[in-house]
């Protein structure tokens, strides 16, 4: 084993000691300042809780593990996590339980404000911003790193696990483990990319592949491809090296092994940044050969004689590429068509693996190299990475001076703070040792190997202030508080910027902070909170692995899947990008949309496959509760779900989900030898009398039948199975509605119970942690600020910015240590590294 790779093995070791150490437990007050009040004390609300509670939460009973017997009411804040419940059963509704005697809904709403307010009175005087946690940036957030650090476009997904999840979201830093098999991926992540960064000539061939996925309709036009095409994929490709690569089409086969579409010619083309590089026509003429050569013994040019090889082995073309990052493009040519009539006819796709008709499809490609390499080539990561290049015959003084340039302004972007004098000598001796193999440039590879492996890259770490005992809170270091920042809501390092205002000290100055993220909100970088916070919050990423009976629903394909998805996104981010009220993800009279999701919702005059910005006439489909991708994720593959939609919307719009299932739940189907019922209405009242399943089902199921007019994949439907729909039901303070729009305008009675789910889940996603009973009166603060504004998008940022929990952290009572065999490893002896000086 060589000593860099010895190296890097510690560096991992380390990494993995300092990930497991147990981290200091918090203080147990809670932590925001408190505004408002009300005229009565929580004390006054005795009688209350005495009427309507004590006969379930009593010495006895404790339904609930919970006892309000003797519970002294003028001391809140010293039980302070059983009071945020009760607060939260009391906004909610959910308490006391429907069909026993209950407070008019001002008295409950009265009591809730009164705890609130003793609350957040107590944590303003005591800020608690939560347990400090070793943090490991998850696999989105590492790719994104690369690409600010290195300006290298990596699938993260090829070098990286996927990381595990926790509170909804998976940049939860106490579920980031670091196992010693992660510790190898990072190793060998650090490599590849080092090695891809600068281009290294000893790069191996490979063969990577491209899936088209089974369920794609390639009738149609495919957004990015040269206009005039059908089908087919675009594939974004980093050609490590100028050189050739041989890329490589498959065609689709039914599982009898048919071709579809060969009674007529079908060309396919082949673009490389949309110039064509190859094209080959294939058809009746290909079924002709393949006849000829079956009389003639079966063979076709040494190969099988079977018409997709035969086709196979045509469909490839080795071409020159320069290194760097390629749009691969391949498709097939539009025929000329007559004029299809807008009639809102539905969309029949065909990718059935036995139905041989249509056309043909693009199966996967493949694309091979470097193939007889000429050169590193001039790529946007040796751009950022050789800022300065020795002069020929230079002194290995001066080409040290070099690399220490470059490495340390590397170094800068992805510790994400000025690097020291150690960091420069650890950069200088991998530097050193790789020059010595070799070049210059295989200097500066090790050199990246060793920084993308340090825990300073891998791990967000925040050091300890020296003057602070232990358990006290304080507030983080500018240069701390951008990591947060950027990682918030960029998923990634902090820019230049925003580093060079932190390490000046002036994030913190009147407005610069403000300044800074409303420049961050503008920035493409930005999309992020898209893809990472929307798409799990809203539960986006599981639309991938929703696929439904094609025989029950034969409009799906994974167009309209795409189109769903990214209808949502474009919502999403058109209240970010127009700072509107965070209110109009319910209430949008506006969505977007391209003609395949057009046609499933019946909106007329939409072509082609770009998407546009459309009004919404049909109260039905406004905001989230009318979106595809909301009512697909919450459905069966053969139904919808009014238990998985109901739990959704408590989940993830009234943050009050139900609780977890019981053990041995009957399942729907099980009538106990009674005719099964013919309406899911039936069903699920049938289910409902089974009193283990009663106490959760009464809370989703009306809920869930609000929606039941959208079918499995969110289109509309007047009747299921001969019967019409019954969209009626109540939430569990009895409020009635019928239907998705009555159901949406009874949720935004109290508009703020919304705009605090949000605010929930943000606030959870910024600070990679879970929230707890001590954050709640953090996230009422905010949401009583954003109102002023109208609950606009910058104003819940600005306060979850602004929070305690996002601007201080508590003093862990012990440091993170390295294990004595780590430490010998790199030969150093003293047993234990703290994590501040490694």
């Amino acid at each position: 084993m060589t000593k860099s790779v010895m190296v890097l093995g510690a560096v991992g070791a380390w990494i993995a000691a300092v990930s497991s150490v147990p981290q200091a437990a918090p203080p147990q007050q809670a932590a925001t300042a408190a505004r408002g009040a009300v005229s009565a004390g929580p004390s006054t609300y005795r009688p209350v809780l005495d009427r309507y509670c004590v006969s379930c939460h009593n010495d006895k009973l404790k339904t609930g593990d919970l006892s309000f017997e003797g519970t002294d009411l003028n001391n809140v804040a010293a039980n302070a996590e059983v009071w945020e419940r009760v607060v939260r059963k009391l906004r909610s509704g959910m308490m006391p339980p429907q069909g026993v005697a209950r407070p008019d809904q001002a008295t409950s709403h009265a009591f809730a404000s009164s705890l609130e307010t003793t609350l957040d009175r107590a944590a303003a005087a005591s800020p608690n911003p939560g347990r400090p946690i070793l943090h490991r940036v998850n696999r989105a957030e590492y790719a994104n790193a690369i690409q600010d650090v290195l300006a290298l476009d990596v699938d993260a997904s090829q070098l990286l696990p996927a990381d595990d999840s926790s509170f909804g979201f998976d940049n939860i830093g106490e579920v980031l483990g670091f196992s010693p098999s992660l510790q190898e991926r990072y190793l060998s992540a650090a490599g590849k990319i080092a090695a891809l960064a600068i281009g290294s000539m000893e790069i191996a061939v490979t063969d990577e592949p491209f899936k088209v996925r089974e369920d794609l309709t390639q009738t149609q036009h495919i957004d990015g491809l040269p206009l005039g095409t059908r089908g087919g994929q675009l594939f974004h490709y980093i050609a490590p090296l100028d050189a050739d690569y041989v890329i490589r089409a498959t065609i689709f086969r039914t599982n009898e092994g048919n071709i579809r579409g060969m009674g007529s010619d079908n060309k396919l083309v082949v673009t490389v940044d949309g110039e064509q590089v190859f094209e080959d026509v294939t058809g009746p003429a290909d079924q002709a050969k393949l006849a000829t050569a079956a009389v003639g013994g079966g063979q076709v040019g040494g190969n099988q004689t079977t018409l997709g090889d035969m086709i196979d082995n045509r469909w490839q073309v080795r071409v020159p590429i320069k290194a760097g990052p390629h749009e691969i493009g391949v498709t097939f040519v539009m025929r000329n068509q007559a004029a299809v009539p807008d009639m809102l006819q539905p969309f029949l796709a065909k990718f059935s693996k036995i139905d041989p008709s249509g056309v043909p499809q693009i199966d996967f490609v493949k694309i091979a190299g470097p193939y007889n390499p000429t050169g590193p080539g001039d790529t946007p990561s040796r751009r950022r990475v050789f800022m300065c290049r020795p002069a020929p015959n230079s002194s290995a003084a001066q080409e040290e001076a070099c690399a220490k340039n470059i490495l340390n302004t590397l170094g800068r972007r992805a510790y994400r703070r000025p690097v020291t004098d150690a960091d420069t000598q650890a950069f200088v001796e991998f530097y050193q040792m790789g020059r010595k193999k070799g070049s210059f440039d295989q200097g500066i590879e090790l050199g990246l190997r060793y920084m993308l492996a340090s825990p300073d890259f891998v791990f967000r770490v925040e050091r300890d202030a020296a003057n602070v005992a232990p358990g006290a809170a304080y507030r983080v270091s500018d240069l701390e508080l951008a990591s947060r920042l950027s990682f918030f809501l960029w998923s990634t390092v902090p820019d230049d910027q925003l580093l060079d205002t932190a390490s000046k000290g002036r994030l913190r100055d009147s407005g610069v902070l403000a300044q800074q993220v409303k420049r961050m909100i503008a920035d493409p970088h930005a999309k992020s909170l898209t893809d990472n916070f929307a798409g799990q919050w809203l539960q986006l990423r599981n639309l991938k692995n929703f696929v439904p009976d094609v025989n029950l629903y034969p409009d799906w394909d994974d167009n309209l899947r795409q189109s769903m998805r990214q209808e949502t996104e474009m919502l999403f981010e058109s209240i970010i990008h127009e700072d509107r009220s965070v209110l109009d993800l319910m209430t949008a009279d506006y969505t977007f949309v391209n003609e395949r999701l057009a046609r499933h919702y019946g909106i007329p005059g939409i072509r082609g496959s770009q998407f546009r910005r459309v009004a919404i006439t049909d109260e039905a489909r406004k905001g989230l509760l009318g979106q595809g991708s909301i009512l697909t994720v919450t459905s069966r593959v053969d139904r919808t779900s009014v238990v998985l939609r109901g739990k959704w919307i408590l989940e993830n719009l009234l943050a009050s989900p139900p609780p977890a299932p019981p053990a041995n739940v009957p399942p729907l189907a099980d009538t106990d030898g009674r005719a099964a019922p013919k309406t899911v209405r039936a069903r699920m009242e049938l289910h409902r009398s089974n009193p283990v399943c009663a106490s959760c089902h009464k809370m989703m199921d009306p809920i869930g039948f609000a929606l039941e007019h959208f079918d499995a994949i969110g289109a509309w439907r007047d009747s299921y199975e001969g019967s019409p729909i019954d969209s009626s039901g109540q939430l569990s303070d009895g409020t009635p509605f019928d239907g998705v729009t009555t159901l949406r305008q009874v949720l935004l009675r109290r508009p703020e119970t919304f705009v605090q789910t949000l605010t929930e889940k943000m606030l959870t996603y910024a600070l990679g942690r879970g929230l707890d009973y001590h954050d709640m009166p953090v996230v009422r603060g905010i949401v009583r600020d954003a109102a002023a504004s109208h609950y606009k998008f910058s104003s819940i940022v600005m306060g979850i910015v602004n929070s305690v929990p996002f601007q201080m952290r508590v003093k862990a009572a012990q440091e993170p240590v390295a294990t004595s065999a780590a430490r010998e490893m790199i030969g150093v002896p003293d047993a234990r590294i703290p994590l501040h000086n490694h």
